[in-house]
């Protein structure tokens, strides 16, 4: 899997002006249905919004990763925003979210797909470096090569 290939310039957002962690959410599934991964905005942030209630998705050191499986996603795809004020996500670290990456998967493949996906993230978003050029990528373009140069 390629996960650069899942994030589309589309639902890329640097800053991003959102102020709450629903704003933020619905901002990166209207992102996702531009690119045409998502089918169904509404039913996909159901999904979302139905996973952050059973346990927040800020992991710690300003990053959220938001997921859901939902019908209304038509392929697996990423949305990624940079916050231009750091949002409350109620994360285990009790800090704010600095950055997000958002991943959609279809109902049908959700198992697989949507941990490696999860996997592939949260093993480069633990490195401060990696971290970094994310906040400070001056483009979407930017954000897309450092992802294909790290992750691949």
């Amino acid at each position: 899997m390629n996960i650069s290939e899942l994030l589309s310039t589309e639902s890329i957002f640097l800053p991003s002006t959102a102020t709450t962690r629903e704003e933020a959410i619905q901002q990166m599934a209207a992102g996702m249905k531009a690119s045409g991964a998502v089918t169904n905005e509404a039913a996909y942030v159901d999904a979302v919004m139905a996973r952050e209630q059973q346990s927040s998705t800020g992991i710690g050191f300003g990053v959220a990763i938001p997921h859901g499986k939902s019908a209304g996603v038509a392929k697996a795809a990423l949305a990624f925003s940079r916050f231009a004020e750091p949002i409350d996500w109620e994360s285990l670290d009790d800090q704010p979210a600095q950055i997000a990456f958002m991943i959609g998967v279809p109902e049908e493949n959700a198992g697989n797909e949507h941990l490696q996906i999860l996997v592939a993230l949260s093993r480069k978003l633990i490195h401060e470096e990696f971290r970094a050029e994310l906040i400070n990528a001056q483009s979407k373009q930017e954000v897309i090569d450092i992802l294909t140069r790290t992750i691949g």
